[in-house]
């Protein structure tokens, strides 16, 4: 299969392949409006971004507006925040990310609290870590019972819909993958998963690959169209999108449990392939003993060519291409109806996506292709083009969207709001912008890691600890010199390793989440294993890990019974 090099930045988007002037884009992205308005709002790039907006909306204050703007919150799956800034972004056109960064604030430093699906959505609704809301896994959410920011939002009158992904209380995945969580830590390795591939659908034409989301984007702009432009009270919308987020593949056959990077030309024409980094790996010996246990029940300890690399990171930036569209759709119709002035706009991710970065693929790690996610905001009061170095996650969500809608906080929150650092009118000085801590903490709990993994950032630092901090030894990287995390100083620096294992157990008694998060993960699988009763050898035996516990039955049996036997008390 051979990729070619994408379109320059502002030269395709809005004219599709076969398109002729005064035809609507086929890719959707402009609704009804023709080619010629489309390239008015996406001159990202010259001076001619000024036509979108009436500068002295985005220029006021929140109080000089007489009162609280609509809110859009949109969320993708698995962006790797990397790609919203040098260099990263120079492998994919994203021209509406680039239009936000435009007209509004970057954050390069934003992360992930946990970086899987369901938990880092429970921290972004809840505004608290994941240790608080006890969200260890995908089937392990945010209490129904709990006050989301849209609750308060609501509450206080605005109104308020969401489309799309939400996955904070519950996540939408398999049996296996849930035992697969619940046995992370047993003494025995499982390939889980079936080797990361790549699928090109030939159609040129073809631009809705993810189906389901640009039918939740199409919802939202409905809406947006036929609703919230009557409201004389200000809304909030989110859009959760699955993409980029690969696609699973069949649990059966030659692939079984694979997941597939999927796209096609039209999307691969925005990717410029030569501009893709193939990532260096570490020999497999010298691989550190967790990441060595996920890249092989990744399945990715095999060898792979240059070539393959490259296509799943192409395919991947394709895919975020199309992430990007959606965004822009949403982005489109507030323009056209004249709400954009009046809008705060946020683009995030739950996390990121390694594509092959350090030997994997998938999340579940504290890697920076895993844990760094996408954060730009736009709208009134908000400073353009600005980029903040600051360390925030996405606990900071909760308390800045109650910030923007002038709404008190009623409770102590894990986050702090970002609008000190990004509005017109902040003062970095000010006490709200002081008492923001300089460090974010992310932690892990769930399958395809075999030991609970917390990441301390501060400043040039990323410290990563595991299980009880004892049988597990820890990692130390410098961002600054070392951006791609291949040399691990932790023993060369012990000073700085101790000092930050120190300021982390201040944060959190990390050997004691763990052994709690062990206990869980026992008494759900006695709790699944009960309730099989007789069929339990059966099942077990025919989850995603068949092919290999159908060879040697007796001693994976063996095994768990060994792990439901050890003490985990602390």
């Amino acid at each position: 299969m051979r990729v070619r090099p994408g379109p320059r930045l502002g030269m395709r988007f809005g004219l599709g392949p076969g398109a002729k002037k005064g035809r609507v884009s086929p890719t959707g992205l402009a609704g009804a409006m023709p080619w010629w308005s489309l390239g008015v709002v996406l001159m990202v790039t010259t001076s001619a971004d000024l036509a979108l907006t009436a500068p002295a909306l985005w220029a006021g204050g929140l109080e000089e507006r007489g009162g609280p703007p609509n809110v859009v919150l949109v969320m993708s799956d698995s962006f790797d925040g990397r790609l919203t800034f040098h260099p990263g972004n120079q492998t994919v056109a994203l021209p509406f990310i680039n239009f936000m960064k435009k007209r509004g604030t970057l954050f390069l430093n934003a992360y992930t609290n946990s970086p899987i699906c369901c938990p880092s959505r429970a921290a972004m609704w809840s505004g608290l870590f994941t240790h608080l809301t006890e969200s260890w896994n995908n089937f392990k959410g945010l209490d129904q019972n709990y006050t989301t920011w849209m609750d308060l939002l609501q509450k206080y009158g605005y109104h308020t819909q969401k489309f799309g992904k939400l996955d904070y209380t519950s996540g939408h995945h398999s049996i296996s993958n849930r035992v697969e969580a619940w046995t992370r830590d047993v003494d025995f390795l499982l390939r889980q998963e079936g080797r990361p591939m790549v699928n090109l659908i030939p159609n040129k034409m073809k631009t809705r690959i993810m189906e389901e989301d640009w039918q939740n984007t199409d919802k939202a702009t409905n809406w947006l169209r036929k609703e919230a432009i009557n409201f004389t009270q200000p809304f909030v919308l989110y859009l959760g999108l699955n993409l980029p987020h690969p696609y699973p593949s069949p649990y059966m056959g030659e692939n079984f449990g694979a997941s597939t990077f999927q796209t096609s030309p039209y999307w691969l024409e925005r990717v410029f392939y030569k501009a893709i980094k193939i990532p260096e790996w570490s020999p497999l010996s010298e691989m550190h003993p967790v990441d060595y246990y996920s890249s092989y029940t990744k399945n990715c300890t095999g060898q792979f060519t240059k070539k393959e690399i490259r296509d799943i990171r192409a395919f991947y930036y394709a895919m975020c291409a199309e992430t990007d569209a959606m965004l822009g759709e949403i982005i489109l119709t507030l323009h056209q109806l004249s709400l954009l002035q009046k809008t705060i706009v946020l683009f995030t991710s739950d996390h990121g996506e390694l594509a092959m970065d350090h030997r994997q693929f998938y999340k579940m790690s504290m890697y920076e292709a895993s844990s760094h996610i996408p954060l730009v905001m736009m709208g009134p009061g908000i400073k353009a083009n600005l980029h903040i170095p600051d360390i925030v996650s996405l606990v900071d969500i909760y308390p800045t969207l109650l910030d923007i809608a002038g709404i008190p906080l009623h409770q102590n929150l894990s986050g702090y709001s970002l609008i000190p650092l990004t509005s017109e009118a902040a003062n970095n000085n000010s006490p709200a912008a002081m008492q923001r801590p300089p460090w974010i903490l992310s932690e892990f709990h769930g399958c395809n890691v075999n030991a609970s993994t917390y990441m301390l950032r501060i400043d040039k630092w990323k410290y990563i600890a595991y299980s009880d901090g004892i049988s597990s030894p820890p990692q130390l990287f410098d961002l600054s010199s070392d951006p791609d995390e291949l040399t691990n100083i932790a023993t060369r620096f012990p000073e700085i390793t101790l000092s930050l294992d120190q300021k982390l157990r201040s944060i959190i008694n990390y050997p004691r989440v763990s052994a709690s998060v062990h206990q869980y993960n026992k008494r759900q699988f006695i709790s699944w294993k009960d309730s099989l009763g007789q069929n339990y050898t059966e099942v077990i035996a025919n989850l995603r890990w068949h092919q290999d516990w159908l060879k040697e039955p007796l001693k994976y049996e063996n095994a768990i019974n060994q792990w439901l036997k050890t003490n985990t008390n602390m």
